[in-house]
């Protein structure tokens, strides 16, 4: 078995390599003013022309080369100054101070001390199922500090940076095994031959970063140049960058061999385990709960739930449940709550762009509360949205239907009855389009302003019984067999349905983004201690996007199924749930009912209404019935 010192050795080898690729690059610009210095000094010793002031070859050339040297040295300050300047991208992390988790840190230490290398300088907690060393020397991630002479950077150790679920679902042994080859990694860190080349590394590439947001003629012509001068760089450095990395990483591996190796098998068990809990429950709780302007505050421990529930459904899980009566490592911190509401916030801003604090618009919601506020109110937005699109549609005869009557007595949506003209409106939204067309998007913020919809029982907002009301009249409210018929009789009208669905949305999401945008949100992130740097360019939000866009078939299944939920509620008895692994449910007599995405897909790319009827007929929910919508 090889020791460290062997990858460390090769990680230094390949660091050189990375300096000799800066050293060719300042030997080449100044390689001009060298010639020009020659030049220079053999005319005035009379060795090149007969004297400075010649007007033959060699002076000509003296100049010449002179114009060139000057161009060249103030290009090549240009790109020291970028690369310098330039902050390094960082992660974006919850910086975890020693008193807020001095457990924490005591076992860090102690884990260092036992490898024999220094110490992380801080720690900080990240949303991800991921452990790392990050490098923050640069004067622009931190405080001002006083000189210390030319070896401050070196003396700097880098800053540990844990995956926040590790905490909760990882007990302390499993934690400790778990951190130690990345703790180790600290040695190979403070040599100084691979701490300048990752410096160079890391400059050159917010130097790329700092070139690409360049905007202007003026500012952005000299940028250009840097950037093409940066990313040549960069690729002369890749291959001796790449090995440099596995290098430091084998020594750290090897070092760690001697720390509870038997403990660390079973915690990379768990990191796989806790990454698929974590997927899940981004996925399919936290998002749902994000775009509709809140974000569940203890995301951390629904890791445990949505785990501990895989354990009973999984047979390849089972036993990972039996740990939970050991001591978690989230005990190791002081205030498990607030650094756990700390990284939902940020994990709601990376993986779904959400504002950098809580305010009117973007609330918290705790578990208890998710299935009234989250799952139900869900529903009705998209029903709402649904309603508010088939009230946009044309109005289009059934192809099987031959009337002289005009097409708005043709259609499910507008019965053929007499007194329709002086019935009242339906209550989910108006039916002309220059109404209907500047309705206000359906979010979380905005439900309490949109009036278009009534509560079931009294549709155009008139007491039951009243006598505006004609009897005879079919029911105007938002009703479930509305959607069915209108789906199930005409193939066209789903395609256009899902069109116009796939436009409001992205018309919402549109003007969430102008919303964020005005807040500012890059002076929050800087007053809340979250340094972004040059790497990360602003406005890029959210970093790493969970899902990509819903197709316009996806999103109409979605729409119907939230239809018919709220059909369930309102006629059936059903309740809202949650499922920690799949997200909102309906609970019919206290059991979740997962067999209704099948008949939603029939109706909705077959247009077979009859698998979804015979589904209502078995839970016993009244189509033709008005639904609340919000």
């Amino acid at each position: 078995m090889a020791s460290p010192e062997t990858g460390v050795l090769a990680a230094r080898a390949r660091a050189l390599a990375v300096l000799r690729v800066r050293g060719a690059a300042l030997a080449a610009a100044i390689l001009p003013a060298a010639v020009a210095v020659v030049l220079f000094a053999g005319g005035a010793t009379g060795h090149l022309g007969a004297g400075l002031g010649a007007d033959g070859g060699w002076g000509i050339a003296r100049w010449t080369v002179s114009g060139a040297a000057v161009l060249t040295l103030l290009l090549a300050a240009l790109v020291a100054a970028v690369v310098v300047r330039a902050r390094p991208a960082l992660s974006p992390s919850v910086p975890l101070s020693e008193e807020s988790a001095p457990d924490l840190y005591r076992l860090v230490r102690d884990l260092a001390d036992r490898l024999d290398v220094p110490a992380p300088s801080a720690i900080a907690l990240t949303p991800d199922c991921d452990s790392w060393l990050e490098d923050r020397t640069h004067r622009a991630h931190g405080p001002p500090r006083p000189a210390r002479g030319a070896g401050r950077r070196a003396s700097d150790a880098p800053v540990l940076v844990i995956g926040s679920p590790f905490l909760w679902w990882m007990r302390v042994a499993e934690l400790r095994a778990l951190l130690a080859p990345v703790v180790a990694g600290t040695g190979p860190s403070a040599h100084p031959d691979i701490a300048a080349a990752r410096r160079f590394i890391r400059g050159l590439d917010a130097a790329v970063a700092v070139a690409a947001r360049a905007r202007g003629p003026l500012r952005g012509l000299p940028l250009r140049f840097v950037g093409r001068v940066a990313r040549l760089l960069l690729r002369a450095c890749r291959e001796h960058a790449t090995i440099m990395e596995r290098g430091v990483a084998a020594a750290a591996s090897e070092r760690a061999q001697t720390v509870d190796y038997g403990l660390r098998i079973v915690a990379q068990e768990q990191v796989g385990l806790a990454y698929a809990g974590w997927d899940r429950l981004l996925t399919r709780v936290a998002l749902p709960a994000w775009r509709m302007g809140r974000w569940p505050s203890r995301l951390d421990a629904g890791v445990v739930s949505a785990l501990t529930e895989l354990s009973r459904r999984d047979r390849l899980a089972e036993g990972f449940a039996s740990r939970l009566g050991e001591r978690p490592a989230c005990d190791l911190l002081e205030e498990p709550g607030a650094i756990d509401r700390a990284a939902s916030l940020l994990a709601a801003r990376l993986f779904h762009g959400g504002p950098a604090e809580p305010g009117p618009d973007w609330s918290p919601v705790g578990w208890q509360q998710y299935p009234e506020e989250v799952v139900d109110r869900k529903w009705r937005l998209e029903a709402a949205r649904l309603h508010r699109v088939l009230d946009q549609l044309p109005v289009t005869p059934p192809p099987d239907t031959a009337s002289e009557d005009g097409p708005a007595s043709r259609t499910p949506d507008h019965p053929a009855t007499p007194a329709e003209p002086s019935s009242p409106a339906p209550p989910t939204a108006p039916t002309t389009t220059h109404r209907t067309t500047t309705a206000p998007p359906l979010t979380y913020a905005r439900a309490r302003a949109s009036a278009g919809h009534r509560p079931a029982g009294r549709p155009g907002g008139e007491p039951p019984g009243s006598a505006a009301a004609p009897a005879a009249a079919a029911p105007t409210g938002p009703t479930l067999a509305r959607v069915i018929d209108r789906l199930a009789r005409d193939s066209r009208t789903g395609d256009l349905v899902a069109a116009r669905l796939g436009a409001e949305v992205a018309r919402e999401e549109r003007e969430e983004a102008a919303r964020q945008a005005a807040r500012g949100s890059g002076t929050r992130d800087a007053a809340a201690g979250v340094a972004w740097g040059d790497g990360l360019a602003e406005g890029g939000l959210p970093l790493f996007p969970l899902q990509p866009p819903r197709t316009g078939r996806e999103l109409l299944a979605d729409h119907v199924t939230a239809m018919v939920c709220c059909a369930a509620v309102d006629t059936a008895g059903a309740a809202p749930g949650l499922d920690w692994l799949d997200g909102p449910a309906l609970i019919v007599d206290g059991t979740r009912r997962a067999d209704l995405g099948r008949p939603v897909l029939c109706l909705v790319d077959d247009g077979d209404a009859e698998p979804l009827r015979g589904w209502l007929t078995t839970i016993g929910i009244r189509p033709e019935k008005p639904v609340r919508l919000v």
